[in-house]
């Protein structure tokens, strides 16, 4: 009677860590894709902003190309000097 509890308490502590090995190796395994989908998450916005700031980028020298040759053309004003010791 002794030895037949005894096969029964072995039974059942093997039993339990196996349940709880297998649900540990599920959790990882869940974490271990939750964590490459949010990799790429991470990878897809880095590329998507690289790209939007080499198009903005595009732009403000295309507008200051524009603005410097702009600024060729238009001839200076020469402020004429003022003669000191003068005031109304």
């Amino acid at each position: 009677m002794f030895v037949a509890e005894l096969d029964k308490m072995a039974d059942k502590k093997s039993a339990e860590p196996l349940s709880e090995s297998i649900a540990r190796a599920e959790r990882q395994r869940l974490a271990f894709e939750e964590g490459v989908q949010a990799m790429a998450d991470i990878e897809r916005r880095a590329i998507a902003i690289r790209k939007n700031m080499e198009r903005l980028r595009a732009l403000r020298e295309a507008k200051e190309a524009e603005e410097a040759k702009t600024q060729s053309t238009i001839p200076v004003a020469v402020e004429k000097k003022r003669k000191k010791g003068l005031s109304n």
